[in-house]
């Protein structure tokens, strides 16, 4: 009778070991890949343009969760906030200037999480805030307490500099579409030296659980990369986003961006055509870094036993809605941005996932995966279940906010917030002072038609119902904590 017991413990233990990839007393490693600015623009997200195939590898290795939403399409503020698990109102992050640790001095950010656990955790390049490229080679807006070691690489990127090209001489590089081919070899630039770095304390670090975090800063303006990229994406290959011609007429004024007000920056087609050919060109570049990694996880016997996480802080317009470029909006393009996760011996390995998750929940995920406590405070869940079945029922809906300072369009400073479900988005400007928008995603995925201004029955229905689940996780009111106007 023992001995029949210790067979099917033995057995069962086989089970959940080859189920989940590790032994429950091994700790798994964390590869934490962050880009920077990059919209769905992968071939694994069905874009046709797109040319990455270290990226759709990984994709295909792991759960690429095809409706992931960020919390603030904002570098800083959604960057703290997967950090942290926390969201925006919580931190009281909204702009670039202020920090988390501000509002919660004694937030543990989920690198620190495993750092208290035994593993050994470092940065290299952007994973909080930097100001681009002014940053690049320093600290940035890190946050200390999260790693043991940080690297800064500076590519020849920063010293060719004088040589992009700005569509936009009146603002600088850093927010205009401006690019530059570049000459030399990837290694040579900040984010192949990213690559190379993360690489090396893979190497170093290989005999013990490790949490080491890649930033790389691409495709963010300026649009730098090795010329070879560029060859990759002929212009004449270059279409800008088809939009109705009055699309803008039923859209609240405060839905478009400050920093875009006026449709594709006042550019020529042909500029935004290379404008989008530099963008994808980043784009390449940055998944031939990613595969480097990629081998090297492999090379170093480490693929086994590494869980990695692919994520850029936002989404990114190239053009939408008749010429919105850049960040910093409630569409979908804005609020919606890449995630990939591959745990290894997840069962869900190999599939899309299509349920609506969010940003915070990235890092209860990382934690239940390594068999981690979450503390209390973190405002997401785990994607556990869906890394098992990616088709489980799954009752996701996804916030999203963003502020607008008060300027020539706004008497006011505006705050506005977003909940996206399955088949919904809905979105209100100043608790809807400023306006209301409802798109039905299974008629109208490229959000053309703003039924909030004439609803029907059902449509009045839905928008009562997704105000009140949207009022519970977001405020519609301005903050009275600080915030930089100029940094919105």
């Amino acid at each position: 009778m023992i001995l029949g017991t210790m067979r099917f413990l033995t057995a069962f233990t086989f089970i959940i070991v080859s189920a989940f990839g590790w032994h429950a007393s091994a700790k798994p490693n964390v590869l934490f890949i962050s880009v920077d600015d990059l919209a769905s623009s992968l071939g694994c997200y069905g874009d046709r343009l797109a040319q990455t195939p270290n990226i759709d590898k990984l994709a295909g290795q792991g759960v690429c969760f095809l409706r992931a939403y960020n919390q603030l399409p904002l570098c800083n503020p959604t960057r703290a906030s997967v950090m942290t698990g926390l969201r925006p109102d919580t931190i009281k992050v909204y702009d670039l200037d202020r920090h988390f640790r501000d509002e919660v001095p004694d937030a543990v950010t989920v690198s620190q999480q495993f750092m208290k656990k035994g593993w050994w955790a470092g940065r290299v390049g952007k994973i909080y805030h930097y100001n681009v490229p002014a940053s690049i080679g320093t600290d940035g807006f890190d946050d200390p307490p999260s790693w043991q070691k940080t690297v800064n690489p500076k590519g020849r990127d920063k010293t060719d500099e004088y040589l992009v090209f700005n569509a936009e001489p009146h603002r600088k590089i850093s927010g205009a579409l401006s690019w530059l081919a570049a000459d030399g070899k990837d290694e040579e630039q900040t984010d192949g030296m990213i690559a190379t770095e993360a690489i090396k304390l893979m190497e170093q670090k290989k005999d013990q659980p490790f949490f080491i975090a890649a930033g790389f800063f691409r495709p963010h303006t300026p649009y730098v990369a090795p010329k070879k990229y560029f060859d990759m994406y002929p212009l004449k290959d270059m279409r800008l986003p088809y939009a109705p011609k009055d699309d803008r007429e039923d859209i609240p004024t405060a839905a478009f961006a400050h920093n875009c007000p006026v449709p594709h920056y006042s550019l020529d087609e042909l500029t935004c055509r290379k404008a989008m050919q530099a963008y994808y060109a980043c784009v390449s570049f940055v998944d031939a870094q990613v595969g480097r990694m990629m081998d090297a996880l492999e090379r170093l016997d480490l693929a086994g036993n590494t869980i990695v996480v692919f994520w850029s802080d936002h989404g990114y317009h190239l053009g939408e809605h008749n010429g919105i470029w850049q960040k910093r909006t409630l569409f979908e393009q804005g609020a919606r941005a890449p995630l990939i996760i591959k745990a290894p011996g997840a069962m869900g390995n190999g599939q899309p996932c299509r349920r609506i998750v969010e940003f915070v929940d990235i890092y209860p995920t990382l934690t239940d995966l390594a068999g981690l406590s979450t503390p209390k405070a973190v405002e997401g869940r785990s994607l556990q279940p869906l890394l098992q079945n990616p088709i489980a029922p799954w009752d996701g809906y996804a916030i999203t906010q963003v502020l607008r300072p008060a300027d020539d369009r706004l008497a006011e400073p505006v705050m506005g917030r977003s909940i996206r479900t399955e088949r919904w988005r809905y979105s209100d400007w100043g608790e809807g002072k400023h306006g209301v928008e409802l798109y039905d995603h299974h008629a109208d995925p490229m959000e053309f038609n703003n039924l909030a201004l004439k609803p029907d029955k059902e449509s009045k229905a839905v928008m009562k119902s997704l105000r009140k689940l949207l009022v519970k996780k977001a405020s519609g009111k301005t903050p009275t904590t600080p915030f930089n106007p100029k940094r919105l």
